[in-house]
C-alpha cells in the first residue's frame, strides 16, 4: 500500500510549525497507526533525516498516550478506539492522511505530533483520589451495599485513561468531560462521598485556572471518546458543583 502523508512537523514549543507531506510505501493492512508511523521513522532515519517525533506507551488502548488527530478526527476513523489501535485496513491505496497534534492552548506542541498533556494530571492531582483515613474500625468495601446502577456508572466513569480527545474535539478545548469522568467514579461511591464537595470544587478550579474552555453541550466530546465516557457525567459533574456551592 502507498500512501501520502500530510504530518504536523514543529521543533520545539516555540518554533514555526508547518505541514509536511511524505510519500510512504510497503505500508501492510494489518499494520497498526503507530506501526506505519515506525516504518516511516526507519525511512526517514535511513536517509539521514529527523524522525517524526509522537507518543506511545502501551499500544494496547489502555495508556492514551497515543492521541493523534487523523483526517480531522480524534484517534482516526474508528469509534471508541484509540490510534494504536487503528489498523491500516481502514484506508486505502493511495489514501492521503493528515496528521496533527491535539490542538488546545492547555495542550502546547513539545515537538511534532507530542503535545503537553500534564494540565489533566494537575487536575487530577487537584483531587481525583480519596485520602480518608482507613485505619482504626474500618469496614471492608465488598460490605458496603452500592446499587448496581451506581456500581456500574462508577466503572464506566473510571474507564477514561485521560487521553484528551475530548479536549482536542470541542470547538472550545473543554476539559469537562475529563473532570467529569474523574469526579463521578468517586460521587457515585459511598467512599468517594466524604471528600465530595471538596474535590469538585477543588478539580473545577484548576481545570479554568489550566486554560480549558467552557461546555456548550455539542457532544462532539462523547463521539470522539475511545472509552465512550458519557455526557451524563457532566450532568453529574454539575448536580455535584450545586451541591457543593449551596454547602
Amino acid at each position: 500500500m502507498k500512501l501520502n502523508l500530510k504530518i504536523w512537523r514543529q521543533a520545539g514549543p516555540n518554533a514555526k510549525g508547518q505541514m509536511v507531506d511524505y510519500k510512504i510505501d510497503g505500508v501492510e493492512s494489518d499494520m497498526s497507526f503507530l506501526e506505519m508511523l515506525d516504518l516511516l521513522n526507519e525511512k526517514l532515519i535511513s536517509k539521514g533525516d529527523e524522525p517524526i517525533a509522537f507518543d506511545h506507551d502501551c499500544r494496547e488502548g489502555i495508556c492514551g498516550m497515543c492521541s493523534l488527530y487523523i483526517n480531522g478526527e480524534a484517534h482516526g476513523p474508528d469509534k471508541l478506539t484509540t490510534t494504536c489501535q487503528l489498523h491500516m485496513r481502514r484506508f486505502n491505496d493511495g489514501d492521503t492522511i493528515t496528521i496533527e497534534p491535539w490542538r488546545a492552548n492547555a495542550f502546547p506542541v513539545i515537538k511534532d505530533l507530542i503535545v503537553d498533556r500534564s494540565a489533566l494530571d494537575r487536575i487530577q492531582q487537584a483531587g481525583g483520589y480519596i485520602s480518608v483515613n482507613t485505619s482504626g474500625r474500618t469496614v471492608d468495601a465488598n460490605n458496603i451495599p452500592i446499587p448496581k446502577k451506581n456500581a456500574d456508572m462508577a466503572f464506566d466513569a473510571a474507564t477514561c485513561i485521560g487521553c484528551g480527545a475530548c479536549v482536542a474535539t470541542c470547538k472550545n478545548a473543554s476539559a469537562m468531560l475529563f473532570v467529569s469522568a474523574k469526579v463521578a467514579q468517586f460521587a457515585l461511591l459511598p467512599q468517594g462521598r466524604v471528600e465530595a464537595a471538596k474535590r469538585v470544587q477543588d478539580m473545577i478550579a484548576v481545570m479554568d485556572a489550566e486554560g480549558f474552555g467552557s461546555c456548550t453541550n455539542t457532544g462532539a466530546c462523547e463521539v470522539e471518546c475511545p472509552k465512550g465516557i458519557s455526557l451524563t457525567n457532566i450532568a453529574i459533574l454539575n448536580k455535584e458543583f450545586l451541591l457543593a456551592q449551596v454547602k
